[in-house]
C-alpha cells in the first residue's frame, strides 16, 4: 500500500535525525546542569545570575571547550608539563584515589595518544564460540605476568555489545585466529550499532543505484 511505503519513508527520513538531536539535548543539557551544580554549590556568583544563565542553552557545552582549550595550552609547554607532574606525583599518593586516578589516566593516554593503538584496528574475531564471528576492536598487545602465561602471540581486543557499544568485553586473542578488516572504526561501529543492517560501502552503493 502507498500509505505503509510513505509511512516507512518517512521513518527513515526522521528517525537519524530525532534521535540525534535527542542525544545532543541530552548532552547539551547534562553539561549546563553540571555548571549550574557547581555555581550553586560554590556560590561564586548571585541567584540573579545563576537564573539568567539557567536559560542560556550550551553554555556549559562552550565553557567545557574552552576549558579543555586552555588546559591543553598550558600542559603543551614545559612549565604546563612540570606542574602536571607535580599533579600526578600528588594524587599518585592518595590512598584509593591512586588506584584509580593511575588507572584512568593510563587507559586516556593511550586512548587518545597519536602513537597508541587502541581502537586504531578493526577486526574480526570468534566469539562467544568457535565457528561464531563478531566485530572487535585492537586495544594493544599483552604484557607483563598476562603475556608470560601465555604461548604464542596474543592481541589484546574490545568486543563491543549491540546496539549499545560502550558496553562490552574484554579478550585476549592468540593472533593467528584474528583477521582484519579493511575498514574503518567508524564504519565497524556503524555496522556493531546498526546490528549488521548497515554493511560498509552500502551508501556508497546505494548513491550509485539513484
Amino acid at each position: 500500500m502507498p500509505i505503509k511505503k510513505y509511512l516507512l519513508a518517512g521513518l527513515l527520513v526522521w528517525t537519524p535525525l530525532v534521535i540525534t538531536v535527542a542525544v545532543l539535548s541530552w548532552l547539551v543539557g547534562s553539561l549546563d546542569g553540571a555548571f549550574i551544580g557547581v555555581l550553586t554549590k560554590l556560590r561564586l556568583t548571585s541567584p540573579d545570575t545563576i537564573y539568567w544563565l539557567e536559560h542560556v542553552p550550551g553554555l556549559g557545552v562552550i565553557l567545557l571547550i574552552l576549558v579543555l582549550l586552555v588546559s591543553g595550552a598550558l600542559v603543551s609547554n614545559v612549565a604546563g608539563r612540570w606542574w602536571m607532574k607535580q599533579w600526578d606525583r600528588l594524587l599518585n599518593q592518595i590512598p584509593i584515589v591512586k588506584s584509580i586516578y593511575s588507572s584512568v589516566k593510563k587507559v586516556s593516554d593511550t586512548l587518545f595518544s597519536d602513537g597508541g593503538n587502541a581502537f586504531r584496528k578493526a577486526l574480526l574475531i570468534q566469539y562467544p564460540r568457535q565457528g561464531v564471528w563478531t566485530i572487535a576492536f585492537q586495544t594493544g598487545t599483552p604484557s607483563g605476568e598476562v603475556a608470560s602465561k601465555l604461548d604464542g602471540e596474543h592481541i589484546s581486543v574490545y568486543v563491543p555489545t549491540t546496539p549499545n557499544p560502550t558496553s562490552g568485553f574484554f579478550l585476549v586473542v592468540p593472533c593467528a585466529e584474528v583477521k582484519e578488516l579493511n575498514m574503518s572504526v567508524d564504519e565497524a561501529l556503524t555496522y556493531v550499532i546498526s546490528m549488521g543492517a548497515v554493511s560498509p560501502g552500502t551508501q556508497a552503493i546505494q548513491e550509485k543505484r539513484n
